[in-house]
């Protein structure tokens, strides 16, 4: 046995344990209820900005945007009243959108950071259930390995690609639709040391407003146990590989950049 190979070895692991018929086997795996996709383009974004980015928005008399990235998600999910297996999933997004401010002609810009916020609601189906939930995970601040209470909610999952910056413009602080709500009171501590700890409500005389594209994908799901066939273990099917390259080793196993010197022929659509 010691002569086999590595890949030898697996194959007579897999066939030795499992045969070649799959194995039933019960599994207690997050279930997709119901899902949906969505596009929006959510316009009049204002940006807060800490007290120093914001004395730089003041003197700018043009701004550049130059990305944005989501910072995190304040989901609530809770059920519909009269519509038994619903669920309303509230979304609060916060986003770092990244900015170059121009101050007039011949001087640098000034690359400035600041937050946006905007909420999204859906209604997903999320199955029902009464029955409470306990496990025996160890949670912080749980002692002796006390039994939490995970209620019989389903979960809500948002996945959310970079957003894009489809428009940003310099405007007088009373032009946005700005929240009531100070953005200091709504904004998690953690995401605030992005921004060094502090943002500003709406200080200043300008304000920066921007419009964002945003993709997302959200999803309510409920653990549920489930028969599934099972063929084998998921075991790895290379080895380590620990070898030290050099630049040139790399350079050597790239492809060679055939279309950089042939570049590829095409056509232009009919009617162009």
């Amino acid at each position: 046995m010691g002569n086999r190979s590595y890949h030898e070895d697996r194959h007579h692991a897999r066939h030795t344990h499992v045969g070649d018929k799959p194995q039933a086997v019960c599994v207690d795996v997050g279930r997709v209820f119901d899902s949906c996709s969505d596009r929006d383009c959510v316009e009049e974004l204002p940006v807060y900005f800490s007290q120093t980015d914001q004395a730089v928005i003041e003197q700018a008399t043009a701004v550049r945007a130059v990305g944005a990235e989501i910072l995190g998600i304040c989901i609530d999910v809770d059920a519909l009243p009269l519509q038994e297996g619903c669920y309303s999933c509230k979304l609060t997004f916060f986003a770092k959108v990244k900015l170059e401010a121009f101050s007039g002609c011949g001087c640098e810009c000034t690359t400035v950071c600041g937050c946006v916020t905007f909420e999204k609601q859906v209604v997903l189906y999320g199955g029902e259930g009464t029955a409470q939930v306990f496990d025996s995970e160890f949670y912080p601040g749980c002692h002796n390995h006390c039994e939490m209470n995970g209620g019989n909610m389903p979960r809500c999952q948002v996945q959310v690609a970079e957003p894009v910056v489809l428009e940003a413009r310099l405007g007088e602080a009373c032009d946005c639709c700005c929240s009531q709500k100070s953005i200091r009171q709504m904004m998690p501590q953690k995401w605030l040391s992005s921004f060094g700890g502090s943002v500003c409500d709406n200080d200043g005389n300008k304000r920066v407003i921007v419009t964002l594209g945003v993709f997302t994908i959200i999803q309510l799901v409920r653990n549920a146990q489930m028969l599934i066939p099972v063929y084998d273990y998921c075991l790895p099917c290379k080895e380590c590989n620990n070898d030290e390259l050099t630049p040139c080793d790399v350079f050597k196993r790239m492809s060679f950049p055939m279309d950089e010197f042939f570049p590829p022929m095409g056509k232009c659509p009919k009617g162009r």
